[in-house]
């Protein structure tokens, strides 16, 4: 007979688990100390009510350099084992592709025998950093029907994962990852200034089909006369030469097209970048959610994206679709994009509205932290009473 406490035992009288399982919920006014999978990531940083919640440290990887998290190593069921009294719940978010589907099973095993309760926040039915998606999807699948909680980022996503498991799903919005911090509002220019930015050309990003879709897109705005002039920036290393090479040579000689290859952006750097463009395509081929569809949505520059995962139920009056290949449908898009005085950069209009969203946004981080904080509260109750 297993004891009713989840301990992995048999029942005895006085189990040491079970001991440690009541002192946790005892102690709920004490905050709750999480090993997050990462914790050294804006996002976890921005969800996490620091009165109330205790991040561990992420485990340095044997021979990783300083700063590297991956793999994790709280989901190993050795470093479980080991710290279990260092911790009360495992909240995961990203790096799940370090380990296979059967992997994390024993990883869901290890909790559920140590009595320590297992969030898990589904941000990518498909995983950005992949190209084939069946094993992510069998991980996602093994932490799903193991985890105590499930959280995601919108409801259209949540009903989603509710598909895949039949479970309960909380759904809590993405914060702003800039804190109350003042957040740049642009410059103004002659024409309507569109930008797509690359980054590394990590799989999920479809480099030069959006490059080609949008320099037939700008040459049909100038012939009609618009005003439009567009930017496609990458960094220097990318991921794939080749694929940065075509891009290149597709805006080689296109009238109002030009490309920027530079170092990787630092945050403010990246944020002055978007503050000055009237519009941002994003060029995801696939994906779920998009944090770079959030920082836009804080520096009131509107969207336009492909219709991929979730991203227009993120901020939905932002977002403008448009299909690679079609360069109609991403002309219509941007100029639907721009046609709200407040989209433009270095206007009075786009300064005031970036003040009523961050205010909106301090009020909105409150409520995401509590909300996690009471995932947290419900996930070691249930535990208790499992």
């Amino acid at each position: 007979m297993r004891c009713a406490w989840r301990c992995g035992t048999r029942t005895h009288a006085t189990p040491h688990h079970c001991t440690r399982r009541r002192e946790i919920v005892a102690t709920t006014v004490s905050p709750v100390r999480v090993a997050a999978v990462p914790s050294s990531h804006p996002y976890v940083s921005a969800i996490t009510d620091a009165d109330r919640v205790r991040l561990l440290a992420d485990p340095p990887p044997p021979g990783a350099p300083a700063g590297q998290w991956w793999p994790p190593q709280v989901l190993l069921p050795e470093w479980l084992e080991a710290h279990a009294d260092e911790f009360d719940l495992v909240h995961v978010h990203f790096g799940i592709e370090s380990y296979s589907p059967d992997e994390l099973h024993a990883t869901v095993a290890t909790l559920h025998r140590l009595g320590r309760p297992l969030v898990y926040t589904v941000h990518d039915l498909e995983n950005p950093q992949l190209t084939a998606q069946e094993t992510h999807r069998a991980s996602l699948a093994v932490l799903a029907a193991g985890a105590d909680a499930l959280i995601a980022l919108t409801d259209t996503a949540g009903a989603s994962v509710r598909d895949i498991v039949r479970r309960p799903v909380t759904v809590v919005p993405h914060p702003t990852l800039l804190g109350d911090a003042r957040r740049p509002t642009g410059n103004g220019h002659d024409a309507l200034r569109v930008g797509v930015h690359m980054r590394d050309l990590r799989p999920n990003i479809d480099g030069v089909g959006t490059t080609a879709t949008l320099v037939r897109a700008v040459a049909d705005l100038r012939a009609q006369g618009a005003r439009v002039e567009a930017v496609v920036r990458m960094n220097e290393r990318v991921r794939d030469a080749e694929a940065a090479a075509s891009i290149a040579l597709l805006a080689e000689g296109a009238d109002g097209v030009t490309v920027e290859r530079g170092t990787r952006l630092d945050d403010d750097a990246l944020a002055a970048w978007l503050a000055d463009l009237d519009a941002c395509v994003l060029p995801y081929r696939h994906g779920t959610q998009s944090g770079w569809a959030e920082l836009c949505y804080d520096l009131a520059v509107p969207i336009v994206s492909t219709p991929v995962g979730h991203i227009a139920a993120q901020h939905p009056a932002d977002f403008h679709p448009f299909d690679v290949g079609d360069p109609v449908s991403l002309a219509r898009a941007i100029m639907d994009a721009t046609r709200q005085a407040s989209s433009a950069p270095g206007s009075a209009a786009r300064s005031a509205e970036v003040e009523r969203r961050r205010a909106g946004r301090r009020a909105e981080l409150d409520e995401v932290r509590a909300a996690h904080v009471a995932v947290y509260r419900r996930a070691l109750t249930a535990e208790v009473a499992a």
